[in-house]
């Protein structure tokens, strides 16, 4: 049911465009026919040093703001021929090949079928596209990705909850610095600009198909990371998180992801440079 509501309000929004509140309003309903409905909400995580951290009442509107907020991610980096597609991909196999590890016999097999049909999918969509994805193929696998990453790894360690930010690491991460973005030109979070990483990415002389395959390549390299965190003891995981943020940082720095004049990390480092010299 919450699956047909998003593909409903993307149909509806590809045709004659809904404002943010409108499409908004269809996530949320989504979102909450799986919460309230399907009882598929984060109830506990178990805090490293600490131990279980009960949600209580407020399981059900985090676990909403869970799934609104993949949507929007996944939504947001749909903006090259298949690359929404190909980041699913990725998404999904990590989901399906983490769900398996924990013998979860329905995560494992709805993402594997999901991956088979947006493969069948991008065949057509990658660039040059014989075929578009709009906003009713884009809010619908957020909705899966976050659905499924919910159900799989949900009530476990605050560590294994990462993991699904992780595997989703383009998206959310291309996400976050845009609303820094927008905050720091004081504009609607809601807006759209060209200063996403696919943008820039062209910005610096990349084609669009080379464009895919480097962003294709990053978000393999945060699904593997995703599988050595969930593997690793609790200081290895704090260090390798500790790694993948700088990593991130000076990435979204030197492609200038919140601004050309945003560069705290790579200053300090060519200060340290010149003094050397």
């Amino acid at each position: 049911m919450g699956a047909t509501i998003v593909v409903i309000t993307g149909v509806i929004d590809d045709i004659i465009e809904l404002s943010p509140k409108l499409k908004l309003l269809g996530q949320v309903l989504a979102a909450l026919c799986v919460t309230v409905w399907g009882n598929v909400v984060i109830e506990f995580i178990n805090v490293p040093f600490y131990g279980p951290f009960e949600f209580g009442w407020f399981s059900i509107p985090i676990s909403i703001i869970w799934i609104i907020a993949i949507i929007n991610a996944l939504n947001l980096i749909d903006g090259l021929d298949g690359l929404a597609g190909g980041i699913s991909i990725i998404a999904l196999m990590t989901i399906a090949g983490m769900a398996l590890l924990l013998k979860d016999m329905f995560v494992a097999p709805v993402a594997i079928i999901l991956v088979a049909a947006v493969f069948a999918f991008l065949v057509f969509n990658f660039p040059p596209a014989s075929i578009f994805m709009g906003d009713t193929g884009a809010l619908f696998l957020g909705y899966m990705i976050a659905v499924l990453s919910l159900m799989g790894f949900k009530n476990v360690t605050f560590i294994s909850l990462l993991v699904p930010l992780i595997i989703l690491g383009v998206p959310v991460s291309d996400t976050f610095f845009a609303i820094i973005r927008r905050m720091k030109k004081k504009m609607p979070i809601s807006s759209a600009d060209r200063s996403h990483i696919h943008h820039r990415l062209m910005a610096l002389g990349f084609t669009e198909r080379q464009t895919v395959l480097l962003i294709y390549s990053m978000a393999l390299l945060f699904s593997l990371t995703a599988f050595v965190f969930s593997v690793s003891t609790t200081w290895g995981s704090v260090i390798l998180l500790l790694l993948m943020l700088v990593c991130i940082e000076v990435i979204v720095e030197f492609i200038g992801l919140v601004g050309d004049d945003y560069r705290p990390i790579l200053n300090v480092l060519q200060k340290i440079h010149r003094k050397r010299k």
